[in-house]
């Protein structure tokens, strides 16, 4: 998890720096920002990050950078910080998918806990697009006649009934099962469709 940064977007200093001094000796790494700007400036679609964003800052709000940052397709978790207990604007952003609102001053060991949440669900986030990435390049390797039996395989069809249907011999099909079964990496029909889920 540590691999993973957490950016600390806050226009108070002293609050920048008191976070970020937590974090590091916990051995969490961090990077600081004045305003939410500067960090628009810089986040990308491959950041590997999880966020700390003042909800009121001067300049562009938090809500703000926050919605510019879900606009631009970024799915990493977001924890709000403000100093002023605004139920209206907790709950908006809440439900535009910040993980959580923690209000100042917060206590060491919650804002604590809930970095250490968002770390974890950064890297499972990561984990899922990693595994989609080789998935889809296992399918990329696939010829289309690959790919019809690899279909019939997944709706359950034996090799003579996919062989009827496709109009080849049975042998030809053993030999494209097998083919499938070495590209997508599993050994059996089962495993096939559990590596496949939610791809058909």
């Amino acid at each position: 998890m540590s691999a993973t940064t957490v950016h600390i977007v806050d226009d108070d200093e002293a609050v920048r720096d008191a976070i970020q001094f937590l974090l590091r000796n916990n051995g969490i790494a961090t990077r600081l920002w004045p305003n939410a700007e500067d960090f628009l400036s810089y986040w990308h679609p491959d950041m590997h990050s999880s966020i700390l964003l003042d909800a009121r800052m001067t300049g562009m709000t938090g809500p703000e950078c926050f919605t510019l940052l879900r606009e631009r397709g970024c799915q990493s978790p977001v924890i709000f910080l403000t100093g002023h207990g605004d139920v209206p604007m907790a709950v908006e952003v809440l439900r535009q998918g910040a993980m959580h609102f923690l209000e100042k001053p917060f206590d060491r060991e919650t804002l604590l806990r809930t970095v250490r949440e968002a770390l974890e669900q950064e890297a499972h986030r990561i984990e899922q697009l990693q595994a989609q990435a080789l998935l889809n390049h296992c399918l990329a390797s696939l010829s289309p006649r690959e790919l019809e039996v690899m279909e019939k395989i997944l709706d359950g069809k034996q090799n003579k009934v996919i062989a009827d249907e496709l109009l080849i011999t049975v042998r030809t099909v053993e030999v494209h099962r097998a083919s499938v079964f070495e590209k997508m990496g599993v050994r059996s029909a089962v495993e096939l469709a559990r590596r496949t889920a939610g791809q058909k």
